[in-house]
This record gives structure tokens, C-alpha cells and sequence, in this order.
């Protein structure tokens, strides 16, 4: 396989004295071997690099223009912006046995493990045993700076003469523990990312206020009963805090507080974007950085070439957004990744426009899927928007990737993934262009559950009111990540696309009636958990296929809500399309993509990313007792030796169809033979 990557490397016309616009690498750490000296398979021992990335960026480059604010960026002496961003890059000691493929993992939130010296590669090990050499950094600008976390310093953008750019933010609260009187202004997922600074700390110049729940009255809180301050050690006003804000006689977590302001000084967060494409450049392409006393040897060494990058979530939204904005090709005009891998990301990343919070989700007034979200050109005749795709700008310079875009049911639910495959008008089918694979895994929770086969249910997650749904999704994803390097670096044809389609009856309202859900006893319905899909008003200078430019209005103004579908169920409640777990094909239970909120502002929504596990009666008795209209676990399966064979069947499906190594066939049918479905005789 190595003389092969080799082969194509040199048919691709390496250049190596064309290095990306990163100007200075300083290595600041290094373990060398990592990972407890483990050795994995032919590829042998791995060290990791932790080091800091230094750019600079032409404002009036074409591929850069389309970065929000970067012109009102400062510049150095040669008219150029600046950036720094950390990475890490993990690799085989002996660079001799390296695959070839550099795998670009998408931190989410910051968050890396890499650099887990005193732990073993976990999840990494399956990617260090084939050779590919390991790459992430920083690209969240919001991100504050800590031990193990990836970040960039991007610079603020002000007016020509020096003056503040501003503009209006919105923040959200809920769900305070009760006596609380101070907030942090904090954005994003869990409210973890600061908020820009304000203008000024007079409130009659900001709002804030209240409501009992979403679509309720909004009711204002008079500006002299509030102030931007920290009242944690003395009474109200206390000490005035641009970063926090002070409630008189305290806040109410029975009530969701927004507060509207003017901030100054934008962070130019799109940066993240091109600093992320150059040093991806960097390392595959480049021999050296720009240092001239004694520069920087490229430690990869020309040993690089492929480029396929991952991430999820979150880090997913990034790559769809990379590839949307024409970053998939560097200032030389060379590829930057040949595959990616979009997984659990169903949107765009909210992060280059003016005062963006990408380290947010999809709760109202959030922007993501506002724009193109589908892959091959679609007609938004629904919110009357022109023909467009995520690939249009890599088309026109023959720098798409091969894509595998992998996700499950929570997606549909909480993640409003519907118009990425009918549109917003949910009426018909989009087509897959040729270089995209779409991987459906059914009835998954936000990343997939933990696996296993206990027939007993879990605690619920965090604040929800149903247990936690066990359906795993990463053995399909392991057997897909290496059929995705094999399309990129062989040219293997990777499996058909397996997901719902309008046309084949597979998708429905999100409704118990329209999708035919069991009434299980003590189970909601679904017919209120849907995140909505709306239309929203932004201002006349935000723009919506990219999710870029300037928004003025906040909250913006809900224009209209658009269909949604979900995939549809059988009569156990559990869905029928896609690529199904093993143990999906041998069900404990119904699993969902959905869960709902036990208490609190959100109650009977959603709960957080999660979804839910019903488990059967072992017996008919049991299940007859309790009103359970779904066959019990022994009139499924007989006896536990039933329930073993029907395991065996789904793995030697899954592996046929190449969704599944075989490693973990075989452990999945020894975990299933070990674990405790019926083997206490049924009385």
C-alpha cells in the first residue's frame, strides 16, 4: 500500500518550494515515543508535536475576501493580517512507515487528545495502526486559552479611523439555579464562550428581558432594576462588570432571560477558516517556513500525499462550511483535503459573519441552517432564494473532496436535519452529487450510543426524563473511516448511500400519527419534541448562503416555520432506513433519536443532545401486565442462545456490507454471548 500512495504522491507534481502562507512554526513541546512507548502494528511507536502556527493573510486575495471584516483587520508593514494558532500533529517516529494520509481531526470547542501522554491513544489507536499521521489546531477564535485546548488569536476589526465597529448581541439564560442575582455574559453550547464587550454599561441602552416560555409574551425588565455587574459580594448595583450582569432581587429559573446590546470591536473569526487551510497546506505541501536565520523543516518530511479530514458536531458544521466557502484549495490552488468526513453535522458553522458565536448549537434565533445546507444545487423557492449547492465553489476550481457525510437520528430531531436531504419545502428528494456518500444510522443519540447489550435500561442522561439510548454508532464508523481512505487513496468504490428518501416512504411529519409510533406506557408522544426549522429575518446585510456578512437585528424576526420530516418507524417504534447497528438488527428495546426535558424552562422539549431507550418485557406476562403493545424479549427471541444468533446474523450483514470490520464482528458477537438477555429462565 505505501509503494502505491508513493506512486500517486509523485504523479501529483509536488511542490516543495512552495510553501503556505504560514510564515513561522515553533515547536514548544514534544514526546517522542507518546502514548506509554505503545507500538501500533506495522506503523510502530507514535510522538506528538505541540507547537504554534504563525500567518498572515492578504485581505485582498480572492480566497480571502469572502472572511467577514478581514479588510478592517489590522495590518503589519506589508499590508498583511496576522494570526497564531496551536496545533498538534501526531506521527510514526519512523516516518518510513507512515501511510501517507494526513487525517485533519477537527477539534470541537477546542477540545483535542492528542497530547493524552499519560493515558493510551483510545479512539486514535485504530488511525495510528494504518500509519496516517494526526493533525489538529486551532481555529475557534472565542475559545480562551488553557492547557490542552486548541486555539487561534485572531485580531479585532475596527473602522478605518480607528473608531469601534459595533453592533447588536443577543444572549440567553435559563435554567439559573434559584438565588442566583449574577449571570456571566457568556455564549454558545452550556453558555461557555464570552460574549463581545458591550459600548457601554448604561442598560437603558441595552434590553432585557423575560418569558415563561418560548412563543410567550416577552415582558421587559425596567433598565434601573438591572445593571452590567457582579452582585455575588454586595448588594445591587454592586460592582459594575461588562462580562457579567446583576438582577435586583435576583433571577427566576422559571422564566428564559434575553438580553440585546451593542458590542464593540469583532473578533475576525472567519480567519479560522484560512488559517486551517493553510497549515494543512503546510504540512502536506511545504518544505519549510519562511523563518530566514534558520527556518523550519517541514517534519513530515514530503512524506504526505493525501489530506482527509474529520470532525463532528460542531467540528462537522466547520467542514461543510470550509468546503461551502472555497477554502478546500490553498493560495497555490492545490487541494487541501481530498476527503472529508462531515459526521452528526446537518448545518453550517455560525462563525464568519460580524459578532459570530461558533461555539453555539441550534437553539431559536441561533443561525445554521439559514443558508445552503445541501450538497448538490437545490432552489430555495420557500424562503425565495436562488439555485445553490455546498460544492459550487469548489466545482468551478476542481478542489471538492470525496465527501462521507454520517449521522443519526438525533440529527433529524434536535438539529433540524430535514432540508438537508428534501429542502424547505420538504417535498422532494435532493440528489447526491457522485463524489458524496450519505451514511444514516438509526435510532442514535448525538454521536451514538455507548454499545453493549444490557437488556436493563439506563439512568437517564443529565436533566431528562426517559434512559439513556445505548444504540451505538461507532463500530459503523470505523469500518466507514477506512472505506473513505480507500476511495481517496485507491480509488475503491466505497458502499451505495444508505438513508431515507421521501420517495421511498421513508420520511414523515415528526408525529405519532403520520410515523405510526406505539403508545408505549409512560412514553410521550413525539408530536412537541421537533426543533423547528424557520425563516429567519436577519437584516438586509446578512448573507444567507454562506452565513456571512453583518446581522441587525436581534432577536431576528421569525418569518416562518418549515416542514420537517423524520424517518419513519416500525411498530416497535424503532426506524427502518439507513445503515442499522448490530444491535439496532437485534433490538433490546426502542431506540430513539429523541428525549425530553424533565423539568425546568425546557420541560417536555428536548433534552439537551440526547436520545432514548424503552427497553422490552423479558417475558409475555410482564409485557401484558404493564400494556406494552411490543412483543417481549422472549417472544422475540426464545432464549438467550435466540438472541445470540440473531446478533451473529446482523454482524455477518454488517461485515458482508462492509459496515463493519471484522475485529469488531467478532466482538460484538462475544459481547452478546456474555451478556445477561435471557438467561434467567423466563416463570
Amino acid at each position: 500500500m505505501k509503494r502505491l500512495l508513493l506512486a500517486a504522491f509523485l504523479v501529483m507534481g509536488f511542490a516543495a518550494t512552495a510553501p503556505a502562507r504560514i510564515t513561522r512554526i515553533v515547536i514548544e513541546r514534544r514526546e517522542s515515543p507518546a502514548y506509554r512507548g505503545q507500538s501500533f502494528g506495522e506503523a510502530g511507536p507514535y510522538e506528538w508535536l505541540r507547537g504554534r502556527a504563525y500567518g498572515e493573510l492578504d485581505p485582498k486575495a480572492p480566497l480571502n475576501a469572502i472572511i467577514t471584516d478581514l479588510e478592517f483587520a489590522p495590518r503589519n508593514a506589508r499590508g498583511l493580517v496576522e494570526y497564531s494558532a496551536t496545533f498538534t500533529l501526531a506521527k510514526p517516529v519512523d516516518l518510513s512507515k507512515t501511510s501517507g494520509v494526513l487525517l485533519y481531526d477537527v477539534a470541537n470547542r477546542g477540545r483535542i487528545a492528542l497530547v493524552a501522554s499519560s493515558t493510551d491513544a483510545g479512539a486514535l489507536a485504530d488511525l495510528f495502526k494504518r500509519g496516517h499521521v494526526v493533525l489538529s489546531s486551532g481555529w475557534q477564535g472565542d475559545v480562551v486559552p488553557r492547557e490542552g485546548i486548541e486555539s487561534i488569536t485572531v485580531p479585532g476589526a475596527k473602522n478605518p479611523d480607528g473608531s469601534s465597529i459595533t453592533g447588536p448581541v443577543l444572549v440567553r439564560f435559563s435554567d439559573m439555579p434559584r438565588n442566583t442575582n449574577t449571570l456571566a455574559v457568556m455564549r454558545g453550547l452550556g453558555n461557555n464562550f464570552p460574549s463581545p464587550e458591550p459600548v457601554t454599561l448604561d442598560t437603558a441602552k441595552a434590553t432585557l428581558t423575560r418569558r415563561i416560555s418560548e412563543g410567550s409574551v416577552v415582558v421587559p425588565i425596567r433598565s434601573a432594576d438591572w445593571a452590567f455587574a457582579d452582585c455575588s459580594k454586595a448588594p445591587f448595583p454592586s460592582t459594575p462588570d461588562p462580562a457579567k450582569i446583576c438582577l435586583k432581587g435576583g433571577f427566576d429559573p422559571g422564566y428564559l432571560y434575553e438580553l440585546v446590546y451593542t458590542a464593540k470591536d469583532p473578533l475576525v473569526l472567519g480567519i479560522g477558516f484560512a488559517a486551517t487551510r493553510d497549515l494543512n497546506a503546510f504540512f502536506r505541501y511545504a518544505s519549510h517556513d519562511d523563518t530566514e536565520s534558520q527556518p523550519f523543516n517541514n517534519p513530515l518530511g514530503q512524506k504526505i500525499a493525501f489530506g482527509v479530514a474529520r470532525g463532528s458536531s460542531q467540528s462537522g458544521n466547520f467542514l461543510r462550511s470550509f468546503i461551502n466557502l472555497g477554502f478546500n484549495q490553498d493560495e497555490s490552488g492545490r487541494i487541501v483535503w481530498d476527503g472529508i468526513n462531515p459526521n452528526i453535522a446537518v448545518r453550517q458553522l455560525a462563525m464568519n459573519f460580524r459578532f459570530a458565536s461558533p461555539g453555539g448549537g441550534a437553539e431559536l434565533y441561533e443561525p445554521g441552517s439559514d443558508g445552503v445546507v445541501w450538497w448538490a444545487d437545490y432552489k430555495d423557492d420557500a424562503r425565495r432564494r436562488p439555485e445553490g449547492g455546498l460544492l459550487d465553489r469548489c466545482r468551478a476550481t476542481g478542489t471538492c473532496p470525496k465527501v462521507f457525510e454520517t449521522f443519526g437520528s438525533f440529527e433529524f430531531w434536535g438539529l433540524r436535519g430535514s432540508p438537508d436531504l428534501v429542502g424547505t419545502s420538504a417535498d422532494r428528494d435532493i440528489p447526491l452529487p457522485s463524489n458524496v456518500r450519505r451514511y444514516y444510522f438509526p435510532g442514535v443519540t448525538h454521536g451514538g450510543g455507548r454499545g453493549g447489550f444490557s437488556p436493563t435500561a439506563p439512568a437517564p442522561p443529565g436533566a431528562c426524563e426517559l434512559p439513556a439510548n445505548p444504540n451505538p454508532s461507532s463500530d459503523s464508523m470505523r469500518a466507514l473511516s477506512v472505506a473513505l481512505v480507500d476511495w481517496v487513496t485507491k480509488g475503491t468504490a466505497p458502499p451505495p448511500s444508505q438513508y431515507p428518501r421521501l420517495d421511498r416512504g421513508e420520511l414523515a411529519p415528526p408525529t405519532r400519527v403520520s410515523l405510526g409510533s406505539p403508545a408505549i406506557p409512560g412514553v410521550p408522544f413525539p408530536d412537541s419534541v421537533i426543533n423547528p426549522l424557520y425563516d429567519y429575518d436577519f437584516g438586509p446585510a446578512f448573507q444567507y448562503a454562506d452565513l456571512r456578512g453583518v446581522i441587525a437585528m436581534q432577536p431576528p424576526v421569525i418569518r416562518q416555520v418549515f416542514p420537517s420530516l423524520v424517518p419513519r418507524v416500525d411498530s416497535d417504534g424503532n426506524e427502518t432506513s439507513g445503515v442499522p447497528s448490530v444491535q439496532h438488527q437485534a433490538p433490546l428495546g426502542t431506540y430513539l433519536g429523541w428525549n425530553v426535558t424533565a423539568q425546568g424552562y425546557f420541560k417536555g422539549r428536548q433534552c439537551g443532545l440526547n436520545g432514548a431507550f424503552i427497553p422490552f418485557a423479558t417475558t409475555k406476562a410482564e409485557r401484558v401486565a404493564s400494556g406494552d403493545p411490543r412483543p417481549s424479549l422472549e417472544e422475540r427471541y426464545g432464549t438467550h442462545e435466540g438472541y445470540v444468533a440473531a446478533v451473529k446474523r446482523a454482524a455477518e450483514r454488517n461485515q458482508r456490507e462492509r459496515f463493519l470490520l471484522p475485529e469488531d464482528a467478532a466482538r460484538l458477537v462475544a459481547e452478546a454471548q456474555a451478556s445477561t438477555v435471557l438467561t434467567v429462565a423466563p416463570k
